[in-house]
């Protein structure tokens, strides 16, 4: 009971934690541990307290004294440390519990990753704050500094700059460097926008990204110098992108310095594309619209470009107001008079429920409203809609919401095309590995069949047998069925493995799938002289999984495997395969060869996909096997050998509770253990 109520703990998304009376930390979930590194020993007390930001420390405990005083339930928001330095924003929640006198004798608390959520929350109030002074038509200048400087907090340690093209599009102008220095932002206007003058304006005449990783190395602007200055002012990398329009149109770029080398993350990526299209947003209506607050016929454009139609409405009256291109996206008649009951007739008849309430949430209360639902069309064709809205107070104290619609139905069927995609990838890896495995299916086939062919022969002869030898007969006949339902299992096991069947999640002994999977590669295996050497751990716990999947994964490390060794000649060819269990109650699979092995430096690639180091390989048996085991919550990982070959291993977490008892989980492996040692018995 104690152990089930650990997993239960250590499955809960968060971290559980308990402390007495006095807020003495006394327990803490398993992912705290993994989350921070510490031990539990050294976390309990007050030891959990050196994870904690030191800009939050002593507001946090100070907020935790005042509620182990107050002796009520409360929340508090702070940021962790995790084992690699990195900090992260947690809600802590935290619940007294009272004996029968009202004494309080435990406290309990959860603590909640919110870092996610609080970076988005801080992006799209800063970007609110931006598109607001856009719209609101503030000088250029003004909005371009506020996004430097929103760049600035979002990307630590970094300067930004926006240069901006002149109208012949030729040199390059100002556009806002708060905190570059002035001798260096000057230096760079009126620089002739091509490849040599430097990499904003390489970016700018390319309309492409152009990274400068360490300027102390980088070769190119030679003949403008631009590098020693750059390094003259302490800037040793510069990231450049341009700005530009939906059409094309390249407007400026967007830069990035640092006083150290750096190179771009993805994380970095996502961001600069925001604030560039920020910026693009920003330099485009100043450049159009200098003189207008707003331009209808601007608007129009821009949002037929970008599927985006925007609206208004007073909530009193329910009077509506559409842009054009909303009218184009619901598929309304121009003009048409737009009421909420004629919207609904065209909101997807699931998504009603959603839509209503989030019309009733917004009378009530005028929150800002971001979500998505999906329009049923009068040809039945689908459309995904991302709404967002701002509701404001009039003068008069009316509510009003001022919003956008976005038609992003391409991008929904994309990815559900590109789900498609990844499903038919991971069943070509499958069906590759067909071909290495003919000859032990034809052998797995082969022998029931002949046995088959022989106990028919055999009860032919008994039954002729003068008197007929009945007996007999029927025992070969019954030895017929049992070759028979030999074979029915083979081909089952194949079709279930090559099959394209959808993910079914099951109980899975991964000793057992081991099993079943040695036993079709053992005829493959003695042909290429591999010496296999199976070592499953004892009492290994089920996992929760797809077998078929599971089962891909070990194929794929297997024969990969006895390929590394089909060269080697000089030394024996073993292969073994063990199963043990895990630190942090998961289950660990491992393939070790003796053969030619990889390059240390190449460990990062291996699972990269179409990367292959064989010839004529294709290179996505490893990034599939890859994916299969993350969407198992678990890891795959390579390894050179001390001596020839390598290692190949994954570890995924065991199932929650089992649902098997030991007797029935007993009685499945035996049948396996018979069934896979009476094939290969008669192999």
């Amino acid at each position: 009971m104690e152990n089930d109520l650990t997993c239960v703990v250590n499955a809960i998304p968060g971290f559980v934690w308990s402390a007495a009376p006095d807020g003495s930390v006394d327990f803490l979930s398993q992912r705290w541990c993994d989350y921070t590194g510490a031990s539990l020993e050294d976390a309990c007390g007050s030891g959990w307290q050196t994870a904690i930001h030191p800009d939050d420390a002593a507001r946090l405990l100070g907020d935790w004294r005042s509620l182990l005083k107050s002796g009520q339930a409360g929340q508090f928001e702070a940021r962790l440390r995790r084992f690699d330095g990195t900090f992260r924003w947690f809600l802590i929640s935290a619940v007294p519990l009272h004996d029968e006198t009202g004494n309080i004798v435990k406290w309990y608390g959860q603590n909640t990753d919110i870092d996610d959520r609080k970076r988005a929350e801080a992006l799209l109030a800063a970007e609110k704050r931006l598109l607001e002074m856009v719209a609101g038509g503030c000088p250029l200048t003004a909005v371009l500094e506020a996004l430097c400087e929103l760049v600035e907090d979002a990307v630590s340690g970094s300067y930004c700059s926006v240069v901006l093209v002149d109208p012949t599009g030729t040199r390059l102008d100002h556009g806002a460097a708060p905190s570059l220095p002035a001798s260096f932002t000057t230096s760079i206007i009126g620089r002739p926008v091509n490849l040599d003058s430097g990499p904003c304006a390489m970016a700018a005449y390319l309309n492409q990204q152009v990274i400068a990783t360490d300027l102390t190395s980088e070769t190119r602007w030679e003949s403008y110098a631009w590098c020693p200055m750059a390094l003259a002012h302490g800037l040793k990398a510069c990231w450049s992108t341009p700005i530009s329009t939906a059409a094309g149109k390249v407007l400026g770029a967007f830069a990035i310095y640092y006083d150290e080398p750096r190179t771009p993350t993805s994380v970095h990526q996502t961001l600069i594309e925001q604030f560039t299209n920020i910026a693009s947003i920003a330099v485009e209506r100043a450049q159009n619209h200098a003189t207008l607050k707003r331009s209808e016929e601007f608007l129009a454009e821009a949002q037929h470009l970008s599927s985006t139609g925007s609206f208004s409405w007073h909530v009193a009256t329910d009077e509506i107001t559409w842009s054009e291109q909303l009218y184009r996206i619901f598929e309304f008649d121009l003009g048409v008079t737009v009421t909420l009951e004629r919207i609904s007739s065209r909101v997807h008849p699931e998504d009603v429920p959603m839509w209503h309430e989030m019309i009733d949430r917004a009378r009530s209360d005028g929150s800002d409203v971001e979500y998505e639902h999906r329009l049923q069309m009068p040809d039945h064709s689908v459309k995904y809609l991302h709404v967002v809205a701002h509701g404001a107070r009039g003068q008069d104290g009316r509510l009003e919401y001022i919003g956008a619609v976005q038609d992003v139905t391409e991008g929904r069927l994309a990815e559900a095309a590109l789900d498609k995609v990844r499903s038919e990838l991971a069943h070509v890896a499958r069906v590759t590995s067909l071909g290495a495995l003919t000859a032990s299916i034809a052998h797995e086939v082969n022998q029931p069949l002949s046995g088959i062919m022989t106990n028919a022969s055999t009860c032919l002869r008994m039954l002729g047998a003068d008197p007929p030898n009945v007996d007999g007969a029927r025992q070969t006949a019954q030895r017929t069925i049992r070759d028979a339902h030999r074979a029915s299992d083979v081909i089952a096991r194949l079709r279930a493995l090559f099959g394209k069947e959808g993910t079914t999640t099951e109980s899975v002994d991964l000793n057992d799938a081991a099993r079943e999977v040695t036993a079709l590669l053992s005829n493959e295996l003695q042909r290429n002289r591999v010496i296999l050497r199976t070592e499953l751990g004892d009492d290994l716990p089920p996992v929760l999984g797809d077998r078929v999947q599971l089962q891909q994964v070990i194929l794929n490390l297997l024969l990969n495997a006895s390929e590394a060794m089909s060269g080697v000649d000089d030394r024996p060819r073993e292969l073994a395969i063990r199963t043990d269990r895990d630190e942090g109650d998961r289950v660990r699979l491992t393939v070790h060869d003796t053969g030619i092995g990889f390059e240390p430096r190449d460990v990062d690639r291996l699972f990269d996909a179409f990367y292959t180091t064989k010839r004529g390989g294709m290179g996505i048996g490893l990034s599939v096997s890859q994916s299969i085991i993350e969407n198992h919550h678990g890891r795959l990982w390579a390894a050179p050998n001390d001596g020839p070959g390598a290692t190949f291993s994954f570890s995924i977490p065991r199932r929650a509770k089992d649902v098997m008892d030991a007797h029935s989980l007993r009685a499945t492996e035996t049948t396996a253990v018979t069934e896979v040692e009476h094939v290969m018995g008669n192999q």
